[in-house]
C-alpha cells in the first residue's frame, strides 16, 4: 500500500495526547488505538478507546484497518508496527520526529488516508505503552490547527491586548501575597481557550477574573530559556536574567581577558541562547513580559529590533 509517513509538526504533536471534551469537538477526535509490543518485542497487544461516535464514518474502520496493517506487515514506515527493535530503527533514522514527551523523547508522525488523519507517538521502550494512534476527521483538524495559528489572546477587561501565546504555551499568574502559578493554555476559538486543565474562559471572563482578584498574568514563551547573561545597558557589567522575573541578579562570574560583553556572549553561547532570545529577556525584565519587546521573534539573529513592516496606505475614491 502506498501511504506517505511523515514526522509531526511541532503544533501537530499537541494532538498525539488526550484532548479535552471541547477540543475534541472542534478537531473531529474518533478515538485512539494503544499498544506495546510485549516482552519479546514482537508480540502485539492493543486497545481502543472511542471519543466522539459521531465522527466515526463507514469509511474509517477500512481505512484505519489498512493503516494499521501496512504499518505492520508492510515496509511503511520501516514496518513501525512490526516490533520494537522495527520501530526503534525507524525513529533513529527520522530524528526530526523526536520532541520532548511528558517525561521522556518521543517520536511523533502523521498518516493521511481519505478523509481521515493519524497522528501517531511512538515510545520504543521496554515496559511502556509503544505507541498512540490518534485519529481525525482531517478536514476537522486542518481546520482548527489553522486558525490556532493566530494564538491565544490575553486582554483586560476592556479588550485591550495584552500579549498573545501559541497554543500549549504557558503563562505565569501571580497573586497578591506573591504566589506564582504556572497555567497551560490551549486554544478552543478567537474569543476562548481552555486555561489550566479544562477550565473553559472567554478571554474577557478570564481578565475581568484576574482583576477582580488583584492577579497579574505574563506568557511564560517556550522560545525563551529559563536564564541568561547580559550586561548592564549603562555599565559593562555582567547579570544573569531569569525568564519571568524583573530586573536581574548581579553575576560575579569572570573570563580572563575579557569584558563584559564578551563574557556574556561566550556564557550563552555555551548554554545555546542566541542573541535574539538575550536581547528579549532583557526588554522583559526591564520593561515587563507582557510587552512585544520581551518576544524573540521581534529581533534579527544579531539581537536588533525587526522594524514593523509599513502598513500600505489606501485611496479612497471621492
Amino acid at each position: 500500500m502506498q501511504l506517505t509517513i511523515k514526522p509531526m509538526q511541532p503544533e501537530e504533536r499537541l494532538y498525539s495526547y488526550q484532548q479535552s471534551s471541547q477540543i475534541r469537538a472542534q478537531t473531529g477526535s474518533i478515538g485512539y488505538l494503544r499498544g506495546d509490543f510485549g516482552k519479546t518485542g514482537t508480540e502485539f497487544y492493543t486497545s481502543w478507546q472511542d471519543h466522539i461516535k459521531g465522527f466515526r464514518s463507514d469509511d474509517f474502520g477500512d481505512e484505519f484497518d489498512k493503516v494499521v496493517n501496512a504499518l505492520r506487515f508492510e515496509d511503511v514506515g520501516g514496518g513501525l508496527f512490526g516490533s520494537r527493535n522495527a520501530m526503534r530503527l525507524f525513529c533513529k533514522e527520522n530524528p526530526d520526529s523526536a520532541f520532548q514527551g511528558n517525561y521522556c523523547e518521543e517520536f511523533g508522525f502523521r498518516i493521511d488516508k481519505g478523509r481521515h488523519s493519524f497522528l501517531i507517538r511512538c515510545n520504543p521502550m521496554v515496559d511502556d505503552y509503544n505507541f498512540y494512534v490518534f485519529c481525525y476527521v482531517k478536514e476537522h483538524l486542518d481546520a482548527h490547527m489553522e486558525k490556532a495559528k493566530n494564538g491565544i489572546r490575553f486582554i483586560t477587561p476592556e479588550y485591550r491586548e495584552l500579549f498573545r501565546i501559541a497554543d500549549g504555551e504557558q503563562i505565569q499568574i501571580t497573586r497578591p501575597n506573591g504566589e506564582k502559578t504556572l497555567r497551560t493554555c490551549r486554544y478552543i476559538d478567537e474569543t476562548h481557550a481552555e486555561i489550566g486543565s479544562n477550565n473553559l474562559y472567554h478571554i474577557c471572563q478570564f481578565a475581568e477574573m484576574m482583576e477582580e482578584t488583584g492577579s497579574k498574568v505574563i506568557p511564560m514563551r517556550s522560545s525563551l530559556p529559563e536564564k541568561c547573561f547580559s550586561t548592564l545597558p549603562s555599565a559593562d557589567k555582567l547579570i544573569i536574567i531569569q525568564k519571568g522575573e524583573m530586573g536581574y541578579i548581579p553575576s560575579e562570574m569572570q573570563i580572563a581577558g575579557k569584558t563584559a560583553r564578551e563574557a556574556a556572549d561566550i556564557a550563552n553561547d555555551t548554554i545555546g541562547v542566541t542573541k535574539k532570545q538575550e536581547a528579549a529577556m532583557l526588554a522583559g525584565s526591564l520593561f515587563g513580559w507582557q510587552t512585544p519587546a520581551a518576544d524573540p521573534k521581534n529581533y534579527d539573529d544579531n539581537g536588533n529590533p525587526i522594524k514593523p513592516a509599513k502598513k500600505k496606505s489606501r485611496e479612497y475614491e471621492r
